[in-house]
């Protein structure tokens, strides 16, 4: 992994004077008061609706069924970063036994950790509904940059230039990189490399058409393209 990483210097994402919102050449991203207003409404109204009209019924019989799996809790808390590399506790449905390394090791294809019905909630990205509280508390919006455990963090922090810049935006339910097939396990440099690059073009040209696009390639994805949900 590393020796991949080391050759992001040079990688076309890397943009050497930005600070914050604001690029050398003085060009703003995702700071116009009011279209912030909308989005959080949009988050609030959104994931409202889908905890009363669905997570009050599926919660329950997904509860069940991590219940049967294996022993443990039903929710799994992990530390992320948020906005303004703020660590926040991001909450999932527990898909896996519990052990050790589930904050610092990613899931990999057949990993013995996941449960067989964990294995149905990531497939069908289930696991990630409980995220819906997260948007409600302000940590999370429903589109945005995928938030990375802090172990994942702090290594690509350190080898991938600029990697941070994801943070100037609240971390998304789903996002641009996710539905355009960078999702699951990070097995090389061109899996971050690509996720970085959707990232920022994201949050450069973020629009609410944009958001309205990654809803509909999400949804596309989650029924089509499973290949990388294990």
């Amino acid at each position: 992994m590393e020796k991949f990483l080391q050759r992001s210097k040079n990688a076309d994402f890397y943009y050497a004077n930005i600070s914050g919102f604001v690029t050398a050449n003085g060009d703003v991203f995702f700071t116009d008061p009011f279209k912030l207003s909308l989005k959080r409404a949009m988050d609030v109204l959104v994931s409202l609706f889908l905890i009363v009209f669905v997570m009050v019924w599926l919660f329950p019989l997904i509860a069940i069924g991590i219940k049967l799996s294996s022993r443990g809790p039903v929710l799994f808390r992990q530390r992320r970063h948020g906005k303004g590399n703020m660590i926040f506790e991001c909450y999932k449905f527990r898909t896996m036994r519990i052990n050790k390394d589930a904050d610092s090791r990613q899931a990999t294809k057949e990993d013995p950790r996941v449960t067989q019905f964990g294995r149905f909630l990531r497939r069908t990205s289930l696991d990630e509904l409980p995220q819906l509280f997260n948007v409600l508390k302000g940590e999370m919006s429903l589109i945005g940059p995928r938030p990375h455990a802090v172990p994942m963090n702090e290594l690509f922090g350190k080898e991938v230039e600029n990697y941070m810049f994801r943070h100037v935006v609240k971390p998304g339910i789903t996002g641009l990189a996710q539905c355009r097939g960078f999702r699951g396990e990070v097995e090389s440099f061109y899996d971050i490399y690509g996720r970085i690059k959707l990232d920022h073009f994201y949050i450069k040209n973020w629009c609410f058409l944009l958001d309205f696009k990654i809803l509909y390639w999400t949804i596309f994805t989650v029924l089509f393209k499973r290949e990388k949900a294990y």
